[in-house]
C-alpha cells in the first residue's frame, strides 16, 4: 500500500459498499428491487479515483512524485 492509506482505504470500502449494496438488491429474493447500475458505475469510478489520489498530508517526495 502506498503512503496514501487513508485514501485507499475510502477508496476500497466505497467500492466494497456500491458492490455489496448491489448485490443485496439483486439477491434479496424481491423481483421488484433490482440493482441500480448507474449508481454502482459511479461509486466504483469514485473508489477508483481515491485509491489513485494521494492524501493531503503526504508530501511529494513521499508520493515519489517529486525526486
Amino acid at each position: 500500500m502506498n503512503n496514501s492509506w487513508r485514501t485507499t482505504t475510502l477508496g476500497i470500502v466505497t467500492i466494497l459498499t456500491a458492490v455489496l449494496n448491489g448485490a443485496k438488491a439483486l439477491l434479496d429474493g424481491d423481483l421488484s428491487t433490482v440493482p441500480e447500475v448507474g449508481s454502482i458505475i459511479t461509486a466504483v469510478t469514485a473508489g477508483i479515483g481515491l485509491i489513485c489520489a494521494r492524501d493531503h498530508k503526504v508530501t511529494s517526495e513521499e508520493a515519489g512524485a517529486k525526486q
